[in-house]
């Protein structure tokens, strides 16, 4: 009896050896996630665009002054 119940403990314990070393494949899945942006930038103003906006700046600064040597009547 003493002979069976090791016979079966040498087996379980060498059955959990083989079964714990053994290697599993594992199946993995990678998904890849592509994330579009949209780049905003500044449109740059032309040499004509840039020109015209000081001369309408310059313009108005004469109005301004003649507004004020004209004065306010009321």
């Amino acid at each position: 009896m003493k002979k069976v119940i090791l016979a079966i403990a040498l087996i379980f314990t060498a059955s959990l050896a083989f079964v714990s070393c053994r290697e599993t494949e594992t199946k993995t899945e990678t998904t890849e996630i592509i994330r579009e942006v949209e780049v905003k930038t500044e449109d740059s103003k032309g040499a004509l665009e840039r020109a015209a906006e000081r001369a309408d700046s310059e313009v108005n600064k004469e109005i301004d002054k003649q507004i004020d040597k004209i004065g306010d009547d009321n």
